[in-house]
């Protein structure tokens, strides 16, 4: 008996490496429940653009190559993924043309409402770098694109082929003004102010009071503009760009990009640390946090009407007093008990990567 036992004992490991192998071989497994999709607007997302189209609709891009159209009611829906590169800025001529750029030199478009997105082929490059940081869009299919190595771009076909407008050059330009009369008014590093009155076939410097990078300009009408940088630094012109002088403001944080409001009769700029600029046509300014919970950066600051949708590390609408994050996964890190870090993205004027 004792033989018999020690017998069926060690047969015991045996069955039950046939049983395991038998189920691996037989027994197929059987989906339960649904599959989990993740969110549309993930928290790990950065967004660098955004364009107001007709019907209330908005499309934002961003990391990975994203684009998403938000609808008036707030639903989100995926337009584009996986488009290789982060997307820096977006735009649109009108409800069904519209174009992307971003890093490594790419630009996507569309003609069909965003419903498809092509990359561009043939785009001008650096051996070097090649982020694309901002595209401005003017009449019949005209735009420019700015970023690393001195690109600027242009597209006379909504898109479709593009050329540089001035050689490769070791300095970034991060935004251009489209003005009246072919003139280009174009701001960078190193506090960098150029001007062209040829749509960009020749080009002047212009003098700068400042030598930290200006990150973005606007104009309000074809005399009066801002550019806004680094370390809060706003410059005003009253000339059409050809001088500037810098504004006193309570900002001292980096601002990345400046807007003209229309509606309120303003400039209006967004940087890092949830901050807000605003200046009147007088030249007064003032200056706050979007909300005091949540300190994240932002690049672009977009009127649409009575609110501003401010577009970075989070993305979100402001009315002038409540500061109002799209979607459960964009509450505020410090209310989530998740570590604030203002300064994650981006860090300087080069940085505004993913």
């Amino acid at each position: 008996m004792a033989r018999l036992i020690r017998v069926m004992m060690s047969a015991v490991p045996w069955l039950i490496i046939a049983g395991l192998l038998w189920a691996g071989l037989f027994i197929k497994p059987q989906p339960v429940g649904q599959t989990v999709q993740p969110p549309v607007l993930e928290q790990r997302d950065y967004y660098y653009g955004l364009a107001v189209l007709s019907g209330s609709r908005r499309w934002l891009a961003g990391s990975n190559g994203k684009i998403i159209q938000i609808e008036g009611d707030g639903r989100a829906s995926l337009l584009a993924a996986g488009l290789g590169e982060t997307l820096q800025d977006i735009a649109v001529w009108d409800a069904q043309r519209g174009v992307a750029v971003g890093n490594e030199g790419i630009i996507v478009r569309t003609a069909d409402g965003g419903k498809t997105w092509q990359a561009v082929a043939d785009v001008p490059k650096s051996a070097v770098a090649n982020k694309l940081n901002r595209v401005r869009l003017g009449a019949d299919g005209l735009a420019i694109a700015t970023g690393e190595m001195g690109a600027l771009l242009i597209t006379e076909d909504y898109g479709a082929t593009w050329r540089r407008l001035r050689p490769e050059e070791d300095q970034a330009w991060n935004d251009i003004a489209l003005l009246p009369d072919n003139k280009r008014l174009i701001v960078g590093e190193f506090g960098r102010i150029a001007i062209s009155h040829d749509a960009g076939l020749t080009w002047s410097d212009i003098p700068s009071p400042v030598d930290v990078s200006l990150m973005s300009v606007a104009f309000r009408d074809p005399q009066n503009g801002l550019a806004v940088g680094l370390e809060g630094i706003v410059l005003l012109t009253a000339d059409g760009g050809q001088t500037w002088r810098t504004l006193a403001t309570p900002l001292h944080d980096h601002l990345y990009d400046i807007v003209w409001d229309a509606a309120h009769n303003r400039w209006v700029g967004a940087g890092s640390l949830g901050c807000w600029l605003t200046v009147g046509i007088d030249g007064q300014a003032e200056s706050g946090r979007l909300d005091a919970q949540d300190l994240t950066w932002h690049v672009r600051a977009v009127p649409e009407g009575d609110i501003l949708w401010f577009i970075g590390a989070n993305v979100g609408r402001w009315d002038g007093q409540t500061w109002s994050p799209l979607g459960e996964s964009w509450q505020p890190r410090a209310l989530m008990g998740l570590p604030v870090n203002a300064d994650k993205k981006p860090v300087d004027a080069e940085t505004k990567n993913d």
